[in-house]
């Protein structure tokens, strides 16, 4: 599923998924950019994970101190480049997430939005450790998957890129539960609180998860911090 990323949804095509949005898909993208810039100060570096053509970058680069997006495909890379150029504290890299060339805590925020956790197609446990690893002591590594009370906007804006050719025709039949299929063997689940949980819960971490807009579900770990038994509201 990675390779779909890199050969069939990058560069252009990625920028039209966020184009034919209908108006409720672009609340739900915009309040997942202001979740995470209320939590930004000036003085951060900040990571995002699969930053493709550089969505959020723009308006972390306006707030951080310094800003990082990674991201597996080239072509998004570079088709994104053009519109960043103008943030001198923006930086850009072909990167695997569960292998990031940075060194421990060098980031005050590290943030894998929009579902990442779930459409990168890695083991979730490697994601959330790697993330971990480069984020300071006392820093926040920020995940976020789709509300189930938002599942008919999603799967009518998947809908809308399935007319337009940008992912295959949805099979109806296997699309169900916050998992859609697609003919051409796209796959996209989700993770809601529970599995959050069970996850942090396994991984020994201290977490809350919080949903917002009635469209996200974040789970915002803090790097260095004791799992405390029901810390997790």
């Amino acid at each position: 599923m990675p390779e779909y990323y890199r050969e069939k949804l990058s560069a252009g095509r990625l920028d039209r998924v966020y184009a034919i949005a209908p108006p409720r898909v672009l609340q739900y993208l915009d309040a997942e950019i202001d979740h995470v810039l209320a939590g930004t100060r000036p003085a951060d570096a900040v990571l995002e994970l699969g930053c493709g053509c550089g969505r959020v970058l723009g308006p972390l680069a306006r707030k951080a101190r310094i800003v990082c997006g990674i991201d597996t495909s080239f072509e998004s890379l570079a088709y994104g480049r053009a519109a960043l150029e103008r943030f001198g504290n923006c930086a850009l890299a072909q990167m695997d997430a569960v292998r990031l060339g940075f060194r421990d805590g060098a980031f005050d925020r590290v943030v894998c939005i929009q579902n990442g956790i779930s459409a990168f197609h890695v083991d979730t446990r490697a994601l959330v450790r790697e993330s971990i690893r480069v984020t300071r002591p006392g820093g926040l590594a920020l995940f976020s998957s789709y509300s189930e009370a938002f599942w008919e906007h999603r799967l009518e804006w998947f809908a809308l890129q399935a007319e337009e050719g940008l992912v295959g025709e949805i099979d109806r039949e296997r699309t169900r539960d916050g998992a859609i299929v697609c003919a051409d063997g796209f796959t996209a689940t989700t993770m809601g609180p529970r599995e959050f949980t069970a996850l942090v819960e396994e991984l020994g971490v201290s977490a809350r998860v919080v949903e917002i807009d009635s469209s996200s579900v974040f789970c915002e770990i803090t790097a260095g911090a004791p799992a405390k038994k029901g810390h997790i509201p």
